[in-house]
């Protein structure tokens, strides 16, 4: 197929009517998740969500809500016609230099689907904002230098992010769409799920048992990972996982805090860059899976921090399988020469500084 022909094909299901998309009327109103899909069963009786789901279809919808949009969960008809132009727009232009230099273009890699409509990935609260930070995590967060912040004079390896220096995005953020390399890959075993995310190359190893075991198979309170412990259990056909011991940063110093993972290492259209807010002990996360239909999971995250959020969020995320998506080596280290360059580029604007003042 090419270029053109592509961009026809995805401009044509982009203009689903919304009825078939399945956007009440009242757009206000967020609809539960249906759960009247029956999956299909592993050999050992568990639902069977495997399988590939990359996310980049819904990766220009934005975490927050934009102010416009007001208490509006979903797009307007005409609303949702002009996102489908700007993203035809963009096929357009990617496909077009493509085939002039006869390679694949940016068009291969953009889809839709429902969730094409929604105003944010942010469900609650209900203004599709994320809460305001606490006293104490605001002055982390300000604090929290990243090469994602500007303004920031770098002078070793210490002054970047986790996700800088190749480790993680933090989590739940490495579950949540970014620029590129939105790959999730769902595996199955007897007793484990196992999710798997292009970014990164994090693998999540989540034992599922009942959810009697589950506190008895906590870790100690001074045990943490980037990811933190997941353990799962099925509520009927929605696996359900619960993550506590999450890392908060470097090391056991507090004021090195910010500068360990971020909860929200998101491309984030809305109100500001996330990517230096801190994690602290008391983080939790609550995520239910639930399969929608064949090829349709609905992905839910309830993320809970005390000490940093003044109030829990939760965002939903429609996933659509593509088990021919290829995930390729996600090779950050190799030739990584992002860390030097800005330590050697800091460094020498302040030594020049220093020789015009003299």
């Amino acid at each position: 197929m090419n270029g053109r022909a592509l961009l026809a094909l995805t401009a044509a299901s982009l203009a689903l009517p919304a009825s078939a998309q399945d956007v009440p009327g009242d757009l206000t109103v967020m609809p539960p998740v249906p759960t009247d899909f029956a999956p299909p069963r592993t050999s050992w009786g568990d639902p069977d969500f495997r399988g590939t789901f990359p996310i980049d279809d819904i990766a220009s919808i934005p975490f927050e809500r934009l102010p416009e949009y007001e208490n509006r969960f979903w797009l307007t008809d005409e609303e949702y016609a002009e996102r489908q132009q700007q993203i035809a727009a963009t096929e357009e232009r990617s496909t077009s230099a493509a085939e002039a230099s006869d390679r694949l273009g940016f068009a291969a890699f953009l889809s839709a689907n429902t969730s094409g409509r929604r105003t944010s990935l942010l469900v609650s609260p209900p203004d599709g904002r994320v809460p305001e930070l606490t006293p104490w995590a605001r002055e982390k967060y300000e604090a929290g230098r990243s090469s994602w912040t500007d303004g920031v004079d770098f002078d070793w390896v210490s002054d970047f992010d986790t996700f800088d220096r190749c480790i993680t995005r933090g989590f739940p953020a490495t579950m949540m769409p970014h620029r590129y390399n939105n790959g999730i890959r769902v595996m199955q075993a007897p007793g484990y799920v196992v999710i798997k995310t292009e970014m990164v190359h994090e693998d999540r190893v989540i034992p599922v048992m009942a959810r009697s075991e589950m506190e008895a198979r906590r870790w100690p309170e001074d045990v943490r990972t980037w990811l933190g412990q997941s353990l799962g259990w099925w509520d009927g056909n929605t696996l359900v996982v619960e993550t506590t011991n999450i890392r908060t940063g470097d090391s056991a110093e507090e004021d090195h805090l910010a500068r360990g993972p971020s909860p929200l290492n998101l491309a984030t259209h809305g109100r500001e860059p996330w990517n230096t807010l801190p994690t602290s002990p008391e983080a939790r996360v609550v995520e239910r899976i639930t399969m929608t239909g064949p090829d349709q999971l609905v992905y839910e995250v309830t993320y809970t921090d005390p000490q940093v959020f003044t109030r829990p969020w939760t965002a939903r995320l429609d996933w659509s399988r593509d088990d021919t998506y290829k995930i390729f080596e996600y090779a950050c280290h190799e030739g990584n020469v992002q860390i030097r360059d800005y330590i050697t580029a800091s460094r020498a604007e302040r030594a020049s500084a220093a020789d015009g003042e003299r």
